[in-house]
């Protein structure tokens, strides 16, 4: 399929509906199913399990070994933004909810059973707002929920229900506090919190995750201090230094959730690129004070490839996991027009994706779950592209190669699962390998070159000769 194609829609009951009991194959008691998509032969998350391992045998293998594990798997997700609450309230009722089955429910959809929304708005919102905006309110005696009730607490809700609540884990971002909060007196533009309000914005996170517990029954998982501490956008930002997150964690926030019995909130630092891992988990995890309050680390994808960054966390600091917990691809402007169906958007996913969980990331939350057209809306015009787009015009949605290629991974991998020991194979392909709690592997297998790959793969019980196509990306499922 050329990459400027678009990804016809396909009806619910054809996509995902997938039998995970495995097809026997030739081998020693070997018992594996094979997932496909591949840019050239119309396959979108297709069991191709008679067609794979045909033609000529390699010596070259992908080698598995269940003995070896590693970090345990939180689990899958995206962002639930007011941006994709609006452009999903464009379509028709019983469509809106199709594309949220697709992502959660656990039957029809592709495994996502994690969340992520902001605390206040951010540049996917339609406007700026905060739930507490009267200046001097330090007692918050006028915070409410109200500018989240008409599009995203809606969102959130029936993403919930489709998982599960028992399933359904949810973490909040702010992008900026009030802006009476703020040394430049905006939401918008960088400015930092101010030392006064330190306590006020400790209470805040303790007033939001209350009230949507008791207001709303949404349950929130985890936190994070803030969104991008280092960046200073056109949109909601707010810096923070490393030791200036360390001692608001340490000083303010943490003992604020630990005074509410909020010790079950999942704490996350950082919330920013791979490149500030370094700075930020020495800083932070180096003050145990700071550190008893915080689970981990919050990761994104942007600026730096640098994928070894989370194993060097992981070295020095064992038992604070790296969550990733944003990405997303540009939009770009084809003959006039906004492109859809471009192939290497999902293929960038993918090879983030094998990359950060061969370096102990524990889970993956992609951005928005879902755009319109322009990659918006956007109130201050940062578009970007998302695995499902929505012309909202006509109704027409699109499942994009990103979309197939997430599902390659939060699909077959369960959460609970544990990455396994793995490597070999021929040049060019990218693996990675997990043990599912229940039982059973889930090895995903990426080609991003032009040519086809043949090669064996193997559990230490079974080895079975395997094919890829050029621009493809397979997973194999075995038992139980």
């Amino acid at each position: 399929m050329p990459s400027h194609t678009p990804i016809s829609l396909m009806p619910l009951a054809a996509l995902l509906i997938l039998p995970l009991a495995a097809t026997q194959l030739h081998g020693a008691g070997s018992a594996w199913t094979v997932y496909e998509t591949a840019r050239d032969n119309g396959h979108l998350l297709s069991d191709v399990t008679s067609e794979s391992g045909t033609g000529s045998v390699s010596p070259e293998a992908i080698v598995c070994d269940p003995a070896q594990t590693f970090q345990l798997i939180e689990g899958f997700g995206g962002a639930l933004t007011e941006s994709s609450a609006w452009v999903l309230a464009q379509l028709p009722p019983d469509k809106r909810l199709e594309v949220i089955r697709r992502y959660y429910d656990p039957k029809e959809g592709i495994g996502y059973t994690l969340a992520r929304t902001h605390i206040n708005s951010c540049d996917f919102s339609l406007g700026s707002w905060a739930l507490d905006p009267v200046a001097g309110d330090t007692g918050l005696a006028h915070f409410s929920l109200d500018p989240m009730r008409q599009w995203v607490i809606p969102l959130i809700r029936d993403a919930q229900t489709a998982a599960g609540a028992a399933n359904f884990h949810l973490l909040a971002s702010p992008w900026s506090p009030p802006s009476w909060m703020k040394t430049n007196t905006r939401m918008t533009d960088g400015g930092s919190l101010r030392p006064e309000c330190r306590q006020a914005w400790a209470d805040y996170f303790v007033r939001f995750i209350e009230a949507m517990d008791t207001q709303e029954h949404i349950h929130v998982w985890a936190v994070t201090v803030q969104n991008e501490p280092q960046a200073v956008q056109t949109w909601e930002s707010c810096v923070f230094s490393a030791a200036e997150e360390r001692d608001f964690v340490r000083d303010y926030l943490g003992p604020a959730l630990t005074r509410a019995g909020l010790t079950g909130v999942h704490l996350c630092i950082l919330d920013h690129n791979r490149d500030l891992m370094d700075e930020w988990t020495h800083t932070i995890y180096g003050d145990p004070a700071a550190a008893r309050f915080v689970w981990g680390t919050a990761m994104h994808w942007y600026v730096s490839n640098d994928f070894a960054a989370p194993s060097r966390a992981h070295a020095a600091f064992p038992d604070k996991p790296t969550l990733f917990t944003e990405g997303c691809n540009d939009r770009a402007m084809e003959h006039g027009k906004w492109s859809v169906g471009r192939w290497e958007h999902g293929e960038r996913y993918a090879h983030s994706m094998v990359n950060d969980f061969r370096n102990w990331v524990c889970g993956w939350i992609d951005w928005n779950i879902v755009l319109d057209q322009t990659g918006g809306p956007n109130h201050v015009g940062n578009f970007c592209d998302a695995p499902v787009i929505v012309e909202t015009e006509t109704g027409t949605i699109h499942y994009q190669s990103s979309f197939y290629y997430i599902a390659h991974f939060s699909r077959f991998v369960h959460p609970g699962a544990r990455r396994i020991a793995s490597e070999g194979g021929p040049a060019g392909l990218e693996s990675v390998a997990f043990a599912n709690p229940g039982g059973g592997l889930a090895v995903v297998v990426l080609n991003t070159g032009d040519s086809p790959a043949s090669f064996r793969l193997s559990d230490g019980l079974d080895s079975r000769p395997c094919s890829i196509p050029a621009r493809a990306i397979q997973t194999y499922v075995k038992g139980p």
